[in-house]
């Protein structure tokens, strides 16, 4: 998963243990330790928050777009007010849902952190008392493997669908949709037959989802070059 000669390697730093040699630690420690859980998990919860209010305001500004272009196109009879009507909501609503998911990506990699740092905490406290490992069911490493066990509840890396899954591929999927829509109102406009309008939408639609979905892979990889390992699951 990580290559052993690599960036990350150098990183895996061993701090003192806490335990001293009467197997005894010192009560400020186990304080520190728990205070700095409960602050981690302060952090992941404010980024649940920001991440549904996210969607939500997405979500909420694609529906108000579809209830005021209905009323315009019964207005207008989908004439050309309808037509720079969408051309000006539509791209709006697009780039809403473009920096949902670039923020999105940021919570992800902040969450991920915040987990990392848990489970490092996590495995203070096994090295305090090793024999409280079994009634553990989250990871004590601050690998890729420790955080997908925290996060996922197991240690291998999501199957690719998940994406598809997740808020920010449903959030692609819809843009994707807006994306593809704008350009065949841009081509309606423009005298455009309707094999063409829906030709050129659906190949909009395609690409916009392929840059999401690349853009969630570059992602992804920086968040994992990233990583700093102290306590790898080899240990």
């Amino acid at each position: 998963m990580f290559d052993p000669t690599g960036p990350a390697a150098e990183a895996h730093l061993q701090p003192p243990t806490l335990v001293d040699g009467q197997g005894g630690v010192a009560p400020h420690v186990l304080q520190i330790l728990t205070t700095e859980h409960w602050s981690l998990l302060s952090s992941r919860s404010l980024g649940y928050t920001e991440a549904m209010s996210r969607v939500s305001m997405f979500i909420a500004a694609l529906s108000g777009a579809v209830v005021a272009l209905a009323l315009v196109a019964q207005a207008t009879d989908f004439g050309r007010g309808f037509e720079a009507f969408a051309l000006v909501l539509l791209p709006v609503v697009f780039f809403l849902g473009v920096v949902t998911i670039v923020r999105l990506g940021q919570v992800n990699h902040e969450d991920a952190t915040w987990v990392q740092g848990m489970n490092r905490i996590r495995h203070a406290y096994l090295e305090v008392a090793p024999e409280l490992a079994p009634y553990f069911v989250t990871g004590a490493s601050d690998d890729e493997a420790g955080i997908m066990l925290t996060a996922l509840g197991h240690p291998n890396r999501p199957k690719p669908f998940q994406g598809l899954v997740a808020a920010p591929g449903v959030v692609a999927v819809l843009d994707s949709v807006v994306a593809g829509a704008t350009a065949g109102i841009a081509l309606l406009a423009a005298g455009a037959g309707t094999a063409a309008v829906l030709t050129v939408g659906a190949f909009v639609f395609c690409c916009s989802l392929a840059g999401f979905a690349r853009l969630a892979i570059h992602t992804i990889e920086a968040g994992r070059r990233s990583l700093v390992i102290r306590f790898p699951s080899s240990t």
